[in-house]
């Protein structure tokens, strides 16, 4: 399915209830060296099920069609979750994951694979963290020191509708030539924050934006959370609200080639709907540019959004009450030209 809007975005089903893992959640995409797309999601029966597994499909460079979604990784008598499929430099491609240890995220734990092949074939998995509680979903980030920054958050309290108040974000540094991982303090916040999403803006300052905690229910304080280094991404200041609203839901942000930066989120405090976008021009002082591109009754949950090196946009979510994996690809003037007055 193919649906182009006006001012050249176009959306596409990428995956729906015919394929495999009825229940479908958060998805991440990457574009590999030799230019083909690389999606991974989990899927299975539902959120907490033992039989969820994670899934990757790739298109290749040129093509339209996405291969059949093949299981990359399954963890026997544990749920599997949150894959975040990503490239380094080196062309080493690194897939990590939550592995859940019982009825809550709060005992979840982060595994990681990779493949030297270009996604062909995986090695066996590894423990990244053996912190319960503690969860990956944002892709990471090449530092401009040559350091790969992930980042990660732990989750607290045994609510499944209530996020708690001390659930915080933080990251995990990994130095190439020592194989080293570090992590940075925590994050914290009034109401808990999570899913952070990182970008560089000089080699000192880096900002994030995170989903806010709380509960799912009607608000008048649901906005994305944003916190910022001052060193290089070691240490990290508390968050704060910004002015976008936001429903205890994922968020994305991207630092696009030209220095822009493009942040996908809900306009809404309670409610997965809009989906919509928004570019700063200005290192994210102000983002003038504004537009949705999902509404309606459905919802929009876990943007996940690259550059791909031709310049183009693409954002990846799930919708249709967690059954189909949809894919908008545009052209940053297709924002641009929606200025706010």
């Amino acid at each position: 399915m193919q649906n182009r809007l006006k001012l050249n975005i176009e959306t596409h089903r990428v995956f729906g209830s015919e394929h495999p893992g009825l229940y479908k959640h958060p998805a991440s995409i990457t574009e590999l060296s030799n230019g083909d797309l690389y999606i991974a999601y989990y899927g299975g029966s539902g959120e907490y099920s033992t039989d969820t597994a994670v899934y990757g499909s790739r298109r290749k460079s040129g093509e339209s069609t996405w291969s059949a979604p093949a299981v990359i990784a399954d963890t026997p008598f544990h749920g599997d979750g949150n894959p975040v499929i990503w490239q380094a430099p080196d062309g080493m491609v690194w897939l990590f994951y939550v592995n859940l240890y019982g009825g809550t995220w709060s005992e979840a734990r982060v595994k990681a694979k990779i493949s030297t092949d270009g996604a062909q074939t995986w090695s066996d998995s590894f423990m990244l963290s053996e912190e319960p509680g503690s969860m990956v979903r944002g892709k990471p980030i090449v530092l401009m020191d040559g350091d790969y920054l992930l980042p990660m958050y732990h989750e607290t309290g045994s609510d499944r509708e209530v996020l708690a108040a001390d659930t915080v974000s933080y990251f995990l540094r990994y130095n190439p030539p020592t194989q080293k991982w570090t992590a940075t303090n925590r994050i914290h916040s009034k109401q808990g924050n999570l899913q952070p999403q990182v970008v560089q803006l000089t080699n000192e300052h880096l900002i994030c934006f995170m989903r806010r905690g709380g509960g799912y229910g009607p608000t008048s304080s649901g906005y994305i959370q944003r916190a910022e280094s001052l060193d290089g991404g070691h240490k990290w200041s508390d968050a704060t609200d910004t002015e976008f609203k936001n429903p205890n839901s994922a968020v994305d942000v991207e630092k696009l080639q030209n220095g822009h930066l493009v942040l996908v989120y809900n306009d809404h405090m309670y409610e997965r709907t809009p989906l919509s976008i928004a570019i700063s021009t200005d290192q994210g002082r102000t983002f003038p540019y504004r537009r949705d591109i999902g509404g309606g009754d459905n919802s929009f949950a876990y943007p996940y959004m690259i550059q791909t090196r031709d310049g183009k946009i693409l954002v990846l979510y799930t919708t249709n009450h967690r059954t189909s994996i949809m894919l908008a690809e545009f052209p940053e003037s297709a924002i641009l030209d929606m200025k706010r007055n």
